[in-house]
């Protein structure tokens, strides 16, 4: 049996591993995070976010193979492929203050998987983090690793509130990244196995490490952009007494355009906003 661990039972990393133990039954998922209070609440009838549907897959798989748990280094020492979904809160300090993300949790992480592993482990990027971060893990990894070989994947988040669920089971893509190694291509294969068991092949892509790091935030910048168009329109149509509404759905009529993300709002933003403006979560 396939043993996944996720680290961090946060907005992303609850629902997604619980969509996972409800569609691949013969795998083993457990949730971890230090904090008691939320990992209690995934345990009860009062789960500690509300999504359309996510009560329901959480009560089908919760203690058959779906686990919630504060006793992280078990759960990672066991796992055969391990999700990291910690925060990347924007940096408060130092270089990038108030733009970069701030990658300590993550960093920290990566020193307890290597600590704690006492074999082989695929380490999955599920935050939302610059390019590039892939190398810094690596490093922390192999550095730590006492002859351990780890392979760094990126599979970023494209959840949007309100509908994540229904995103998970129905995604537009799933985007996996990994090394160009034999071993790459071997990790990347093995996680495309575990989404293929519900997701149609042609929807799972596959790319480099880099490519799949910035394809979540080029993904957000151009969603930025339909949103900062639509509210520019929106003001010269205040001023020649066109309707935005209006503009906006013949415009979405073009197939080379489509109508998502062009309603005009006051802006756009989300929990990535600060660092990569904005988050998947915007103006939908």
């Amino acid at each position: 049996m396939v043993k996944i661990c996720c680290i961090g039972a946060g907005y992303v990393g609850g629902p997604t591993m619980a969509v996972i133990a409800l569609k691949c039954p013969s795998v083993e998922v457990a949730v971890v995070d230090i904090s008691v209070p939320r990992i209690n609440a995934w345990n009860s009838d009062q789960l500690p976010i509300y999504e359309p549907g996510l009560d329901d897959v959480v009560k089908q798989c919760r203690g058959k193979n779906l686990f919630f748990s504060t006793d992280v280094e078990k759960h990672v020492r066991e796992a055969d492929i391990v999700f990291v979904s910690v925060n990347t809160p924007t940096k408060t300090r130092g270089l990038g203050a108030g733009k970069a993300a701030d990658l300590t949790y993550w960093e920290s992480a990566a020193r307890m998987i290597a600590d704690v592993s006492v074999s082989d482990k695929i380490v999955v990027e599920k935050s939302t983090v610059p390019v590039k971060t892939a190398e810094a893990i690596e490093k922390i990894l192999t550095h730590n690793s006492k002859g351990i070989k780890f392979q760094i994947l990126s599979n970023p988040e494209f959840l949007a509130e309100g509908t994540a669920i229904e995103d998970l089971f129905k995604p537009d893509r799933v985007l996996i990244g990994g090394r160009e190694t034999p071993e790459g291509f071997a990790a990347v294969k093995a996680l495309k196995d575990v989404y293929s068991q519900w997701v149609p092949e042609e929807r799972i892509l596959t790319t480099n490490l880099w490519s799949a790091e910035l394809s979540k935030l080029a993904a957000n910048a151009f969603l930025a952009q339909r949103i900062s168009s639509v509210n520019a329109m929106s003001a010269l149509c205040e001023a020649t007494g066109a309707n935005v509404s209006e503009v906006s759905y013949a415009v979405g009529k073009d197939s080379r355009i489509g109508p998502k993300f062009l309603n005009s709002s006051v802006g756009f933003g989300g929990s990535c906003f600060q660092k990569d403006r904005p988050c998947s979560f915007a103006g939908r």
